[in-house]
């Protein structure tokens, strides 16, 4: 008896069909299994979409700091003296640390007022040098983002965020060339962000104007300082190393105590982002372990009516046995029933977790969310070929018995 000719495979099917009952039982621990392993795999899958797109545009590999209050005397200063960045420190970082990539200095205000032909909105005005493009890249859909030939010449011109867009330009279109007012000065726009990354400094993108660094200081008086400092390490550079550098670099130039921790404010996106990448990484580990232990037991499952079936089976056996059919055919229908009965209940599983998660897709569609609740195929593939080697160890135990069965044994057993 072969496995999976065609006779066989329609004797097991009629064998599989008398027991209905004992069948649904049987195959109902696996079909439960594959179906919670499947939509745990989807829902970690999209959860973790869902969370990616609040980082989406922003460097993994930042170091942002902002200046604090001292909290120890040095070098003749008291304790509580306040300090500040400059933009002279962009240079210095530069030169003290080559590990840094970009240096970028941010300044901002909230809750400034922004109006347009009669139209006003409310937003945060930040000045940015060119370079922070890398640190919060931006999705330009209309004109450009600020260059470094507009800081080198001052020029009044603004990137305005989704937000300020929709509410100073309704009628939709082109919104560069115009010119938008904020406290009483005149900016022209030449781009429009349509970034949706929840992360951001200082303020969400879509609700920003971003205007040169240094219009910013001269517009808001601002002299020379630098509310924070925003910076990338270079590839292959420790972020955890640099990110002290900076803390001692700055310190020196700014004569505070270099055994002030709380001195300066220092947020490492790297050991946040790792941190998101372990937590994800430990989920797939747990969904796994509890699909795969639903399926073992699923497994056991198969393994024990099959064990029952045998038994029930004594006397079938043993004519068999006694009319010539050889340990091996035994072997290979209690084997193959036991495999077609995980891998048709992993199959309906399959197929009913697939569309449960396309129905969720499509809601997330309507909402506007782009993101796939859908398993891969890799996964697909990893759980059949758990199945069929499920099916197959379910399998052994009830197949070695039922060939050790003897027609004598069979018959008084009659």
């Amino acid at each position: 008896m072969r496995l999976f000719d065609m006779d066989s495979l329609k004797e097991i099917l009629e064998t599989l069909s008398k027991n209905k009952s004992r069948t649904l039982l049987t195959g109902f621990g696996v079909f439960w299994g594959v179906f919670m392993l499947l939509m745990m795999s989807g829902g970690g899958s999209g959860l973790k979409q869902l969370l990616s797109r609040n980082f989406e545009g922003f460097a993994t590999n930042s170091i942002l700091v902002v200046a604090d209050r001292t909290t120890k005397p040095y070098k003749g200063f008291n304790r509580g003296r306040t300090w500040n960045f400059t933009l002279d420190d962009v240079d210095y970082l530069k030169a003290a640390i080559p590990e840094l990539d970009v240096v970028a200095p941010v300044n901002a205000m909230w809750g400034r007022n922004a109006t347009y032909n009669g139209r006003s909105c409310s937003g945060t005005i930040k000045g940015l040098s060119a370079d922070y493009r890398v640190i919060e890249a931006p999705s330009i859909e209309y004109g450009r983002y600020i260059s470094e030939a507009d800081i080198l010449s001052g020029r009044k011109v603004c990137v305005i965020g989704k937000r300020i867009y929709e509410e100073l330009f309704p009628e939709g279109g082109n919104p560069c060339g115009n010119f938008i007012r904020i406290d009483g000065t005149y900016y022209q726009v030449v781009g429009l962000d349509v970034s949706n990354g929840q992360m951001s400094i200082n303020g969400n993108s879509s609700e920003t104007i971003v205007i040169p660094i240094n219009v910013f200081m001269s517009v808001y008086n601002n002299g020379n300082n630098v509310g924070l400092l925003a910076m990338t390490a270079r590839s292959g550079s420790e972020s955890s190393v640099i990110q002290e550098d900076v803390r001692q670099a700055l310190y020196r130039k700014h004569l505070v105590s270099p055994d002030d921790k709380s001195a300066m404010f220092v947020m490492n996106t790297a050991q946040m982002f790792a941190m998101v990448d372990n937590l994800f990484r430990g989920v797939n580990i747990l969904i796994w372990l509890v699909g795969l232990g639903t399926l073992l037991a699923g497994a056991i499952g198969v393994s024990n009516i099959m064990m029952v079936t045998v038994k029930e089976r004594t006397t079938e056996i043993g004519i068999r046995r006694a009319i010539g059919a050889t340990p091996r055919m035994i072997l290979g229908q209690i084997m193959s029933e036991s495999v077609i009965l995980t891998l048709s209940s992993g199959a309906i599983a399959l197929v009913i977790s697939v569309a449960i998660l396309s129905l969720v897709d499509m809601v997330m569609a309507e909402q506007k969310i782009e993101c796939s609740f859908q398993v891969g195929f890799g996964t697909a593939l990893i759980t059949a070929v758990t199945l069929s080697v499920l099916g197959i160890v379910a399998g052994l135990a009830p197949a070695f018995r039922a060939m050790a069965i003897k027609p004598v044994d069979a018959m008084r057993d009659e």
